[in-house]
């Protein structure tokens, strides 16, 4: 059954008033950044709107603001000759359209044989043999993997799991409290998300290292970098525990979400190892990295404005829930994604081709000025935020509520008991590329050190892992209501 093709015309991109959605039908076209003449053609005209876009360098962190700036103000959508050539649309008019498009696809073909390559530009060296889970699957694959991990990853579902969250972070806190010292990003940062991630797909709690360590370089390190095939081999060894750790569920199930997976039935058959895998890893990679970068992105923020952090933690119950927002916006963890287009389509004025590959930017739609008003100012009590940090449409974050419980509970804990905390510019390392997360691998602080609140990580670990067992916590919220009981 062919696409419905949108006919949404181009416009004057100043006069468009904030918060809008609806299209402008009067037929303007985008400002050119580069003469009409420059490919000839009609190709050329197509795409006549061009910028030299390379993410995955490091001078693209270091210049987010001025590139966005200008995409903004002079090719909201543009073709950029890099990686073999792409569409990259940073205005949330053109991404908000895209990303709804039903000509525009996520579908991953491994073999080659066709230009679907997924959500990665380029496409990644490492992805020859698992797709990226939901993410790179359309409809209606795509429901019904993603219909067996909602009931455990809805807000009630996650819900149940505060208490959890919360002794975790305790418990981290409490490894450094008396010492005066913490790295955020290895001392807590890394921690909670993983714990949290491994407790609820059923897998155990002592082994986060194994996955933490492997998931974070996986995205920090670039396919140049000499340390490239350490990491890959890291990946490896998570890979064999992954695959032993189903085999050995398969045998004899436990609650979680690799349970879940493997008693999935697609037309009454299991759901192919290699699918379930690929998910899995995009359970992990969701739930490590993103929430890692957000929370040290914002403790460095509210450090370099104490004024500010004073604030948030005296008016917390007004303004934890919009400053969430306005941190997910500003530092955007996941700043994009890729499409192909599955037909020849014109959305927005620019017509695109069947097989073009576009790159979708979460991160740059999130400062467009028409949308949101001081864009690259970070304001707590912002108003109407509609950012794109956890996508939209239906591939839209399945996992934005863990991300949101475990950011609270990380915030809130460092606010009480760190209250004076401040970091260290010079320890503070930030990933070389954003390309893939806008992360951090370091974040050093130093404190007024105080008393522990109980038992040290390992302790604490036990002790959760046995709550986790005789209460079975992983359970979906259909099978399980009550909150966990930490005793």
């Amino acid at each position: 059954m062919p696409f419905e093709k949108p006919r949404i015309h181009a416009r004057n991109r100043p006069s468009r008033s904030k918060n809008e959605h609806q299209p402008n039908t009067k037929g303007e076209n985008v400002l050119s950044i580069v003469d009409d003449s420059v490919n000839g053609g009609a190709d050329g005209d197509r795409k006549k709107s061009r910028y030299h876009f390379d993410r995955h360098t490091p001078e693209y962190r270091l210049q987010f603001e001025k590139i966005t700036e200008e995409m903004h103000a002079k090719c909201p959508m543009a073709w950029s000759d890099t990686y073999g050539g792409h569409w990259v649309a940073a205005g949330s008019k053109e991404v908000f359209e895209l990303a709804r498009c039903p000509a525009v696809s996520n579908h991953h073909d491994l073999t080659g044989e066709t230009p679907y390559q997924g959500i990665t530009i380029p496409k990644a060296q490492r992805a020859t043999v698992v797709r990226g889970g939901i993410l790179e699957m359309d409809e209606p694959e795509h429901s019904a993997y993603r219909g067996a991990l909602n009931p455990y990853l809805s807000p009630a579902a996650i819900k149940r799991w505060q208490p959890f969250v919360d002794e975790i972070v305790r418990a981290a806190l409490d490894e450094k409290i008396e010492s005066g010292r913490i790295d955020f990003v290895d001392d807590l940062a890394n921690i909670v998300p993983a714990v949290l991630t491994l407790a609820m797909m059923g897998i155990e709690l002592k082994k986060w290292p194994v996955y933490s360590e492997p998931a974070h370089l996986s995205v920090s390190t670039p396919e140049h970098s000499p340390d490239a095939a350490r990491v890959a081999e890291m990946n490896r060894q998570m890979g064999i525990d992954m695959i032993n750790t189903m085999m050995e569920i398969r045998e004899n199930p436990r609650p979680g979400l690799v349970n879940a997976l493997l008693q999935l039935r697609i037309e009454g058959e299991p759901a192919p190892d290699l699918e379930i895998l690929g998910n899995l890893g995009l359970i992990i990679g969701g739930g490590f990295d993103t929430t890692t970068a957000l929370t040290a992105h914002s403790l460095e923020w509210l450090s370099d404005h104490p004024d500010q952090r004073e604030l948030l933690s005296r008016e917390r119950d007004t303004l934890l829930n919009p400053a969430t927002e306005e941190f997910l916006r500003f530092f955007t963890p996941a700043p994009g994604d890729g499409r192909t287009f599955s037909e020849d389509v014109e959305v927005e004025g620019t017509r695109f081709k069947e097989g073009e590959r576009l790159w979708i930017s979460w991160a740059m739609a999130n400062r467009d000025p028409a949308v949101f008003d001081s864009p690259a100012e970070l304001i707590m009590d912002r108003k109407g935020n509609r950012h794109f940090s956890f996508g939209i449409g239906v591939h839209r974050c399945v996992g934005s509520n863990v991300a949101r419980t475990v950011f609270k509970s990380m915030l809130t804990a460092v606010l009480d008991r760190m209250p004076d905390y401040a970091c260290d510019p010079e320890g503070t390392e930030h990933y070389e590329t954003i390309g893939v997360i806008q992360g951090m691998k370091h974040l050093p602080a130093t404190f007024t050190p105080s008393k522990a609140l109980g038992p040290g990580l390992d302790e604490t670990l036990k002790n959760l892992q046995r709550i986790c067992d005789d209460q079975e916590l992983a359970r979906p919220i259909t099978e399980r209501k009550e909150a966990a009981v930490i005793d």
